[in-house]
C-alpha cells in the first residue's frame, strides 16, 4: 500500500527533526528554570536563549511570554489586558475568530467580515477596547490583514483601542502583522505540542498575576518545549518547505477544476477550503481517509460536529456549499508528489 498523505497541518504539523533534537537536549537540562541553584540557573540560561532565538526568528522587538499554546495565550490577552491602569472590559472580535477566542471572551462585541476583510467602519469606535483579529483564518486560509500589514493596527489605534492578532496559522510561515499583542503556536509550524507564546509590545498592556514568566503566567516553564519551538522556527519558513508557493497555488487550481475552492478575500498558500459538487463533508472525510489521505472539515476543535461551520457562515458561504466543504492544509514536509496524489484522488471522486 502507498504511504498515507497527511494534509491537516493547520491542525498540527509533524515535529521537525531539528525541534526533536533540541527537545532531547532540553530534557537533559532537567532542573526547574526558576530554581536558584546552579542547575536551575543553567536551565534558566537555556530558556532565555530560546526566548531570544524565537523573538529573532519572528522579528519581534517586544516581550515574549511562554504559554501552553495559543488558547492560553488568547485567554491571557483577552482577560488580563489593560489600558493604562484600568483593566480592559470591552472586547471586540471578528466574526471568523477561532472558538478559543469566543470561549475566552463570551461577551465580546462581534464585527462582521465582508468579502474576506474586517469591517473597518465597525472599528471607528473602539476606544479603550481590545480588538482581536486572526492573521490567517484557520478554516479558509483567508488573510484578514493583506497587503498593508499596518492598516488594521492604524485603524484600531486611531479609534483608541489595542490590537491582538492571532497568528497561530501564520507564525513561522509569513511576516507577522503589526499589533500590540500577537499569539503564536509551536505545533502549527513543526514545533512541539504544548507550547506557544503571547508576544506583547509592552508589559504595561497586561495585568500581572504572579508566578513565572516575569509574573505574567503561573506554572513551571516548559524548557524542552521552548527549545524545540526555537529550533523549529530557526529551521525556516515557507522558503524551507519541500514545495513552493507556486506549487501550492497550482494545487489549488487543480482542486478548483473538480470543485469549488472557498476563497473569500486574499488567500494564503497553505490552507484551502474546497467544496465537492455533490458529496457531503463527512462522507468525503471517510472516503478520503480510506484512500489514505488525512484532511479535515473545519478547525480540529469542531471537526467532530455535524453543525454548519460558524466561520463559513460568517464568510457568507451558503449552507449547501458549507455542508460539502473540507479543509486541505499543507506543511513543511508536504511533497509535490503528495499534492499530485491528492489532486488525482479528488478528481476521481467527482
Amino acid at each position: 500500500m502507498a504511504e498515507r498523505v497527511y494534509l491537516d497541518h493547520a491542525a498540527t504539523s509533524p515535529l521537525r527533526p531539528e525541534a526533536l533534537a533540541a527537545m532531547e537536549e532540553g530534557f537533559r537540562l532537567w532542573a526547574n528554570p526558576s530554581s536558584p541553584h546552579a542547575e536551575g540557573r543553567k536551565a534558566r540560561a537555556a530558556l532565555e536563549a530560546a526566548r531570544e532565538r524565537i523573538k529573532t526568528s519572528l522579528g519581534w522587538q517586544g516581550e515574549l511570554i511562554f504559554t501552553s499554546g495559543a488558547s492560553e495565550a488568547l485567554w491571557i490577552a483577552l482577560n488580563r489586558a489593560k489600558d493604562g491602569q484600568q483593566p480592559i472590559r470591552r472586547r471586540i472580535v471578528s466574526a471568523v475568530e477561532h472558538d478559543a477566542v469566543f470561549r475566552a471572551a463570551p461577551d465580546a462585541q462581534v464585527v462582521p467580515v465582508t468579502d474576506g476583510e474586517v469591517d473597518f467602519a465597525a472599528l471607528t469606535d473602539c476606544a479603550g477596547a481590545l480588538v482581536t483579529v486572526q492573521h490567517i483564518n484557520s478554516e479558509t486560509g483567508t488573510n484578514l490583514m493583506p497587503h498593508v500589514q499596518g492598516k488594521l493596527a492604524d485603524s484600531v489605534r486611531d479609534g483608541g483601542g489595542h490590537l491582538l492578532a492571532d497568528c497561530s496559522q501564520s507564525a513561522g510561515k509569513l511576516t507577522l502583522p503589526e499589533a500590540d499583542m500577537l499569539v503564536v503556536s509551536a505545533h502549527k509550524f513543526g514545533g512541539p505540542i504544548g507550547i506557544g507564546a503571547l508576544l506583547v509590545r509592552d508589559f504595561n498592556l497586561l495585568d500581572p498575576v504572579g508566578g513565572h514568566e516575569r509574573g505574567y503566567r503561573q506554572g513551571t516553564e516548559n524548557l524542552p518545549g521552548a527549545m524545540g519551538m526555537a529550533a523549529a522556527l530557526k529551521a525556516g519558513g515557507l522558503d524551507s518547505w519541500a514545495t513552493t508557493v507556486e506549487q501550492h497555488f497550482d494545487f489549488k487550481n487543480a482542486l478548483s477544476r473538480h470543485g469549488e475552492v472557498i476563497a473569500p478575500g486574499y488567500q494564503c498558500a497553505h490552507i484551502f477550503a474546497v467544496a465537492h459538487p455533490t458529496i457531503s463533508a463527512q462522507a468525503l472525510l471517510i472516503r478520503l481517509d480510506a484512500m489514505g489521505f488525512a484532511v479535515s472539515a473545519g478547525s480540529a476543535c469542531s471537526s467532530g460536529t455535524l453543525k454548519k461551520s460558524r466561520v463559513l457562515d460568517a464568510f457568507g458561504v451558503p449552507d449547501d456549499v458549507a455542508a460539502r466543504t473540507i479543509r486541505v492544509s499543507l506543511g513543511w514536509n508536504t511533497t509535490a508528489q503528495e499534492l499530485e496524489r491528492f489532486a488525482d484522488a479528488w478528481a476521481s471522486l467527482c
